[in-house]
């Protein structure tokens, strides 16, 4: 029970963090492709999606020798880290997003002397409720179901999250005679992810049909 109680702490770390950095990262450069004129915009928009295409596994052996070399194995960091460069799928809501944000609105926040991140904190960031509603949901789902990483990158006990110390209590108590033990741990595993999505349900749903089409 207190492995239990020490992996539902990690994941809560891991995946509240992930939740914020994705939803923070993901926004930022989203704003960036849609508002601000660079050379190279279309090129590098077309190369981050073409990232989409990569399966992660093909990236999970370089990433373990990067994070190996900063020492990082065994720590929550590789979960973590990689999250605070944003994710394609999202980035590409985010600036279909804030391509409809009025161009009046954008310029009047620079009249009032707003530089390109106050605009993106104080304009942006607000109207794209539904979007982070969504990357919330699927970033947070993703995360605290994620038992790929946790399992290469995470050794000791210490660090497991839930997903792995779910697996080592269906080994310890996976006989028929406990199956009812093991569908308790289960539904505490699955019960953030059902009240999360029903809590943002509407921002959702209306994220689905603003975000991801532009009109």
């Amino acid at each position: 029970w207190e492995g239990f109680l020490n992996a539902l702490a990690n994941s809560i770390v891991v995946t509240v963090s992930c939740v914020v950095a994705t939803a923070l990262s993901s926004s930022l450069v989203g704003f960036a492709f849609a508002r601000l004129r660079f050379r190279g915009r279309g090129v590098l928009f077309v190369v981050m999606l073409a990232t989409m295409m990569l399966p992660a596994q093909v990236t999970l052996i370089p990433l373990f020798l990067l994070f190996r070399s900063l020492g990082w194995i065994d720590t929550l960091l590789p979960l973590i880290v990689p999250s605070l460069f944003g994710s394609a799928f999202f980035i590409f809501m985010y600036r279909q997003f804030i391509a409809q944000i009025p161009e009046s609105l954008v310029e009047a926040a620079a009249i009032d002397g707003y530089g390109w991140l106050g605009i993106w904190w104080n304009i942006a960031l607000p109207l794209c409720r539904p979007v982070t509603a969504i990357c919330a949901v699927f970033t947070f789902v993703f995360v605290w179901n994620d038992f790929l990483s946790p399992l290469v990158f995470l050794h000791a006990d210490e660090q497991a999250t839930l997903a792995i110390a779910l697996n080592s209590f269906r080994s310890q108590y996976g006989g028929v005679n406990n199956v009812h033990l093991l569908m308790a741990a289960s539904l505490t595993t699955m019960l953030p992810c059902i009240l999360l999505f029903l809590s943002a349900q509407r921002q959702f749903i209306e994220g689905l049909g603003k975000g991801a089409v532009k009109g």
